[in-house]
């Protein structure tokens, strides 16, 4: 079941078709929002759109995908539909997003960046439990480097 209904839609500032610029759009509002670009590695995105007045995010990919974030040896799972409300440095509800720790599939809520962009990010899961790691483990080739 979706979580993006025609009221969300119509309620929209952003929509876009297409995994090209699906992939520019919301590497954008990541790196916009404190969050670095690689943060969700997803692929063949079909939609993807945003609400501004409250900051609901969707993105939906053809098929769900499994990422392995080489620097920190973590594997993560993301959903046909990945949904979240985000703020700056801070992403909360989230859905469709997983990892794996240990041999179970652990569900992730939030995420959230301290001093950015050299700082740390946190991940929650619903439990209340919480893993930190650098940013840098997630940013991309194509991230400006920051000046010190």
């Amino acid at each position: 079941m979706s979580l993006v209904t025609e009221e969300i839609k119509a309620s929209a500032s952003e929509i876009y078709h297409g995994n090209e610029i699906c992939q520019e759009k919301y590497k954008c509002l990541l790196e916009e929002m404190g969050f670095p670009r690689g943060l969700l590695p997803l692929k063949d995105i079909e939609e993807c759109g945003y609400v501004k007045d409250t900051g609901f995010v969707w993105l939906k990919q053809k098929k769900s995908t499994t990422h392995k974030f080489d620097k920190i040896g973590k594997l993560t799972s993301y959903a046909t539909e990945v949904t979240s409300v985000i703020e700056k440095n801070r992403i909360r509800k989230l859905n469709g997003v997983k990892s794996k720790e240990l041999l179970i599939w652990v569900t992730l809520s939030e995420i959230a960046v301290d001093d950015p962009p050299t700082g740390k990010i946190t991940f929650k899961t619903p439990a209340g439990l919480s893993r930190s790691y650098p940013v840098s483990a997630f940013e991309t080739d194509d991230q400006p480097k920051e000046k010190k």
